[in-house]
């Protein structure tokens, strides 16, 4: 499909740009009032992710409010744990939580997986085709899931956690079952992330947020396999990888068939360069504190990221939005962007 607008596909595919593309992840959310508006017609969080054309306006939001260069779908990567069968709660101001969680082979051996689990993430599927409609030509849209590793991690220890150690001892204690669980959510994942394409997703990002717990090893061994088979079974589309606090991973990831790789914002772009396949773009890196910053500043300091990274770039943050980031500095960070010249 050709866009008004396709300088966001054109970068992750290594080519040419006059500048590079940008985007924010958490970028439609709670930092817009119009979002905030809409947020209120609804009982809970899940209500709203539910509901497609809701799902739709939210995710063109801030591609009107801001003039990004790519739209993501709003959705959740607990979707997949869910349709599993794995149900959890989103609890305002603390997060997700699983009222049961998986701690052996039993429980894994209970749950769906592959097209038979997927199927029950159709109205992901509807508010992708929704946000076409709404987005008319005018951008790409990235489709995306959680990383296997991130998954298992929230369906063994039930809940976001300091150190995951839950999930961590089950591949100390039990990693066949640890591998067999992994395998589950990388087939449901595989096939949840083709009927995005199906529905019109540009480019897939998948977030390994909790790839840090992992010592080199363990990463190597738990999560590097399963990304490779997400990335062989989705040729049709460009991907990203987003590894947070996987630093020491770089190397691996490089190796991958994504062609984009995220970075968090304690990775120096020279180091990651060094470290990723020749092939591959980079993304991110802006420490999400800087959009506290005076617009001055966030300005000066995004055209200096710019700059380190020396093409080959997405201008994206080193992780999501958060809630009370100042709107003014996002459109600051968004200018800054479009108005850089080499």
């Amino acid at each position: 499909m050709n866009y008004q607008n396709d300088l966001f596909l054109r970068a992750a595919r290594g080519e040419q740009v006059e500048r590079p593309p940008v985007w924010l992840m958490r970028q439609a959310g709670r930092i817009l009032p119009q979002y905030r508006a809409l947020r209120a017609n609804f009982p809970d969080f899940k209500a709203f992710v539910k509901t497609p054309k809701a799902a739709a306006t939210a995710t063109v939001q801030p591609v009107d409010e801001l003039g990004v260069d790519a739209a993501i779908v709003f959705s959740d990567i607990l979707v997949v744990p869910e349709a599993m069968g794995l149900d959890y709660e989103m609890i305002e101001a603390k997060g997700p939580k699983f009222p049961k969680v998986i701690e052996n082979q039993g429980d894994i051996d209970q749950l769906l997986e592959g097209v038979a689990a997927a199927t029950h993430l159709e109205y992901v599927w509807d508010a992708i085709a929704e946000s076409k409609k709404l987005i008319d030509g005018r951008i790409p849209l990235i489709g995306f899931a959680g990383a296997p590793w991130t998954i298992f991690a929230y369906m063994v220890e039930g809940s976001g956690s300091k150190t995951f150690s839950v999930a961590r001892r089950m591949l100390y204690q039990q990693p066949e079952a640890a591998h067999a669980l992994l395998q589950k959510i990388t087939t449901t994942t595989i096939a949840y992330l083709k009927g995005q394409i199906a529905a019109g997703a540009d480019l897939l990002q998948i977030f390994d947020s909790w790839a840090g717990e992992l010592t080199p090893e363990q990463y190597r061994i738990f999560a590097i396999p399963y990304l490779q088979q997400i990335a062989d079974a989705l040729p049709e589309v460009p991907k990203t990888i987003f590894a947070k606090g996987a630093w020491f991973a770089l190397e691996d990831l490089g190796e991958l068939p994504y062609q984009v790789v995220g970075l968090d914002w304690n990775i120096p772009p020279a180091f990651a360069r060094e470290r990723t396949g020749s092939h591959q773009v980079l993304q991110g890196n802006f420490d999400p504190c800087n959009l506290y910053a005076s617009p001055a500043e966030i300005r000066h300091n995004t055209h200096e990221m710019i700059r380190q990274f020396g093409g080959k770039h997405i201008v994206n943050l080193g992780h999501g939005v958060y809630p009370d980031t100042p709107l003014d500095g996002v459109r600051a960070f968004v200018d800054a962007v479009k108005t850089y010249h080499k």
